[in-house]
């Protein structure tokens, strides 16, 4: 690789962002999951390039670890983005269930004792 390719890889995210470095919400997590509006909203901006990857990713429901690695960028970098599409309209974003209360007692002792039969 040479000078010229690593100073562009390094300025890439950078302008991605258009120079921001924090997202401007804090609705994401690496397990958030994001989906693609369909139809987008009429009054939705044209989006950028690198918005369009990432609603063609969304088509279907994606965790933000999964979309940041597919397109092999930062998570911060990707969640910056995905803000912008929320924002506009263009994606939904579903926290992730919390796993709330005690765990059954008496499904523990069935899987324990099928296993026991095994």
């Amino acid at each position: 690789m040479t000078g010229d390719d690593e100073a562009g890889r390094l300025v890439r995210p950078f302008t991605l962002t258009g120079g921001r470095t924090r997202p401007s919400r804090a609705d994401f997590t690496l397990i958030t999951t994001v989906t693609a509006v369909d139809p987008p909203p009429e009054r939705a901006a044209r989006p950028q390039p690198e918005h369009i990857r990432i609603l063609r990713l969304c088509a279907r429901p994606v965790a933000v670890a999964e979309v940041a690695a597919r397109l092999d960028l930062p998570v911060s970098v990707v969640v910056i983005m995905l803000c912008d599409l929320l924002e506009a309209g263009l994606i939904t974003a579903r926290p992730p269930r919390s796993v709330a209360g005690a765990p059954d007692l008496e499904l523990l002792q069935k899987v324990r004792d099928g296993l026991g039969r095994i």
